[in-house]
């Protein structure tokens, strides 16, 4: 079972920009598709975007060409660049195998408002 530690969240105005890191020990993620999920306040978890082994993305329509996903495979991370920040981007994101879900971390929080 691995663990997840997803950071980098915080408060920003709209139009601002993050840089989300997820941190994996216990599984390798060079052998897995690697994807950024948001959960808002009264919705479903979102898949936002996904990383290939390979390393080609996959987004949401509603982040395409704000949001960028990479891995570190040699660091066992995952990165999600956001910028153009809209208050409805507001959620807890966390990252995920999305072909084999392991348990869910903590999350972190990221705010757009003014």
């Amino acid at each position: 079972q691995a663990q997840l530690v997803e950071s980098g969240g915080g408060l920003v105005q709209p139009g601002g920009s993050l840089r989300l890191s997820c941190t994996v020990s216990g599984r390798t993620i060079r052998l897995w598709r690697m994807a950024w999920y948001r959960l808002a306040p009264g919705k479903q978890r979102e898949l936002v975007a996904d990383v290939s082994m390979s390393g080609t993305p996959n987004y949401a329509d509603s982040v395409k060409g704000r949001f960028t996903v990479s891995r570190d495979n040699a660091k066992n991370m995952v990165y999600l660049e956001m910028a153009s920040l809209k208050p409805e981007d507001t959620a807890v994101y966390y990252c995920n195998f999305p072909n084999s879900l392991d348990s869910w971390g903590q999350g972190t929080q990221v705010t757009v408002s003014s």
